[in-house]
């Protein structure tokens, strides 16, 4: 390992860090707005920071618990204790990265409402570089943590044996491990708090009181944005920092196994293990530069401005990955796969190459088939919202229907992929596939994450009374958020399901495994327990919703009755249905403004905090100890078919309740606009739509909260055995 290119890998975390204090600066060199809107902000920042930090602190004694664990149960040949600082770096490094990305959200919002006073570019700026800092640091932590940890251990253990680069992975698999654990209980929490709070805000404040979104006699309603950031910005960035660093830990542990090919070169032959880290830090730099590309003009698509920066990072990440691998790894070399009856395989750095290409193709495949099925300008959810027109039971079967559809393209693009790029490059090339898949993720992430940024800018104008053209610029960005937002989760499945595919291909690998023979009994129940947990784990989480939103919901109607001033506009308001505020009475006008403050916020804050970190903790608790149990009592091949179980069932599961949960969102969204069906409109307030917030209701904890789980209980069951893998089998 002399070779100095190793170290550059850090060096390309370093500068995304770099990156990111510009950046934040940048953000903090914004102005805020007026008092008002300060004062919004500051309500929706205490709330996200008070709900992390609470989180945190129960997550803490789980990481110092499982550490020790990890440091008792390691000490083999094959392992080491290591693994528990290795667990406990890729936890605080995934934990960090969620704080920091949730706390330049809750300070970004505000300043893109003010933005949007001047003009759409402006806004569109401000929300791109908050969602910037929460992408870039992901993977800028990701890949610092990551090839710190292994040039530190290959230092300690060496590496000039096959057997003391297996040690020196086996340690480093302990970081994806920890990266997973927050993953899951950040994703789960802050998927309960948003969609508790969101279901209490629409149910109770639009069905019930008939007032529209984000207003602010709603007491919901600032619970409803702090968890848009709890949720969508910190969970969504612990599930892809997992994602991004389990995926290069899978290859890394595959391409140990070339150590035995017939070929030498400047890192020892240890390039097919380094090459993923290099890959990922060539990925800093195009996210980077696609950023800069990012902007658009007064009355422009944002939609185009964010597709060309993306664009633009990954054909120059297509460029950089083609010079990378044809100059680290050899142009053809052979090798015994142990795996598949010690057959001889030829690859070729071009197979590897197509292989890291396959896998961003395919990401971008089943990225855009999620927009079609989710999106407002497609077939699927103007059929949702025509099926509106005859009631909430029509609208939830139309929506249970398009989600299972869904789940076509995915998984027919992802097995293909799977065929081709084995064929390219057998379990190595699959792996690199989806290396290639998160290899943009900087980016990626930062277009996911500006979209809560821009739901918040919105909620933030409706509750200050900012002009209406300043709710239409944020409405319009928010439009595009909810198109990015639905992509980000096709991609993070798609991701989720190559990712647990190579893990359980290392998994196989460190166990010595070549096949799992599913005519056994043992195994044959481990598939179906593994094909069971996606179930148990949604059941548990979409329960949890159900009853923290109860909770709020019974918060809100009795803050309506009980405040007199709320209870007293809330008839004012009803009064004056379909009136502008200008033809109001100064009487009303003037009931309105005594009402303005009244709502107790908090309330709902902590009812929605204090729920969800009592609701996270079984589903979390299942993910870990599944495999565990099945590993001791079963053997490393039930483990094996528990793997195997839960993947095929999870991604199917995964995809139907995220695209069902959207098509049910956007038709809502599209009914809210106007749509006309048998010569009739339907609109806001009307029955149809009435019914589209029901459909909306029911697909909130689907899209939010269990579907975006299952991705990280696919990864997090297979980083499991792949640490029992080294450390008791």
């Amino acid at each position: 390992m002399e070779n100095f290119l190793v170290y550059l890998i850090p060096v390309t975390g370093l500068f995304a860090i770099v990156f990111i204090i510009a950046r934040v600066q940048w953000i903090r060199k914004q102005a805020k707005g007026t008092d008002k809107m300060i004062k919004i902000a500051g309500y929706i920042a205490q709330g996200a920071m008070a709900f992390i930090k609470a989180e945190y602190r129960i997550l803490s004694v789980f990481v110092a618990s499982i550490a020790l664990l990890l440091a008792l149960a390691t000490g083999t040949e094959t392992s080491s204790p290591l693994v528990a600082v290795s667990f406990i770096m890729g936890a605080l490094s995934s934990g960090l990265a969620g704080y920091i990305g949730l706390r330049i959200a809750t300070k970004a919002n505000v300043r893109t409402t003010h933005a949007a006073r001047e003009s759409l570019n402006a806004a569109l700026k401000v929300a791109f570089a908050g969602g910037n800092v929460m992408g870039m640091t992901v993977v800028g932590l990701g890949i610092l943590g990551l090839s710190l940890l292994f040039i530190a251990y290959a230092h300690l253990f060496g590496t000039d044996s096959v057997e003391s680069v297996n040690r020196v992975l086996t340690v480093v698999t302990g970081f994806s491990f920890g990266a997973s654990s927050i993953a899951l209980f950040a994703r789960v929490g802050g998927g309960i708090f948003t969609k508790a709070a969101d279901v209490g805000a629409d149910l109770v404040g639009k069905v019930e009181a008939g007032i529209p979104e984000d207003h602010p006699l709603n007491p919901a309603t600032v619970a409803d944005n702090v968890g848009d950031n709890v949720g969508d910005v910190a969970g969504m960035g612990a599930d892809l920092f997992e994602s991004y660093v389990g995926s290069m830990i899978a290859a890394m542990v595959l391409g140990a196994t070339f150590l035995t090919a017939t070929y030498t070169d400047a890192f020892n032959g240890l390039s097919p293990v380094i090459l993923p880290m290099m890959l990922a830090g060539a990925g800093i730099l195009s996210s980077i530069t696609g950023s800069f590309f990012i902007r658009v003009k007064e009355g422009g698509n944002p939609q185009n401005a964010l597709n060309a920066g993306q664009l633009i990072a990954a054909l120059l990440m297509v460029v950089m990955s083609w010079f990378i691998i044809t100059n680290v790894l050899p142009q053809s070399f052979s090798y015994t796969d142990v795996l598949y009856g010690g057959v001889i395989r030829e690859i070729t750095s071009f197979n590897i190459f197509l292989s890291s290409f396959i896998g961003l193709l395919a990401g971008l495949v089943i990225g855009y088939s999620t927009e079609f099925f989710t999106g407002t300008n497609y077939l699927p959810v103007r059929i949702i919202a025509r099926q509106s027109t005859s009631g909430a039971a029509t609208n939830i079967i139309s929506g249970l229907g398009i989600g299972m559809l869904s789940t076509i393209v995915p998984v027919l693009t992802v097995a293909a992929s799977i065929m081709i790029v084995f064929y390219l490059g057998g379990l190595y090339g699959i792996a690199i596939a989806a290396v290639g898949m998160l290899s943009n993720l900087g980016i990626q992430l930062s277009v996911d994450a500006y979209g809560p940024i821009s739901d918040n800018a919105g909620g933030i104008a409706e509750m200050s009374d900012l002009p209406p053209e300043v709710r239409e610029r944020t409405d319009k960005l928010d439009a595009v958020g909810n198109t990015t937002a639905a992509i980000g989760k096709g991609f993070a499945i798609g991701s989720a399901a190559l990712t647990a595919l190579a893990l359980f291909g290392a998994y196989m690998t460190a166990t010595g495994i070549s096949s799992i023979d599913v005519t056994k009994a043992n195994v044959i129940a481990a598939l179906f327990t593994g094909a069971l947990l996606p179930y148990v784990f949604s059941a548990l989480t979409i329960k949890a919703v159900s009853d923290a939103a109860r909770s709020v919901i019974e918060e809100v109607r009795d803050q309506f009755k009980s405040i007199e001033p709320l209870r007293k506009a809330l008839e004012v308001m009803k009064k004056n249905s379909g009136k502008a505020q200008d033809q109001w009475s100064s009487e009303d006008l003037d009931t309105l403004d005594a009402a303005e403050g009244s709502p107790d916020y908090g309330r709902c804050v902590t009812i929605a905090t204090r729920a969800a970190l009592r609701e996270m903790v079984l589903p979390g608790v299942i993910a870990v100890a599944a495999p565990v149990i099945v590993g001791f009592t079963m053997g490393a091949e039930a483990l094996g078919g528990l793997l195997a179980g839960v993947t095929v069932s999870g991604v199917l599961l995964a995809i139907l309740q995220s695209n069902a949960g959207g098509s049910w969102d956007n038709a809502k969204k599209m009914i809210e606009k106007g749509i006309t069906h048998n010569g009739k409109e339907y609109g806001k307030g009307s029955e149809a739509h009435k019914a589209s917030v029901v459909g909306d209701t029911v697909g909130d904890p689907l899209k939010d909260t269990a579907g975006p789980s299952l991705n990280i209980l696919l990864k997090l069951v297979s980083i499991v055995a792949l640490v029992l893998a080294g450390s008791i089998f």
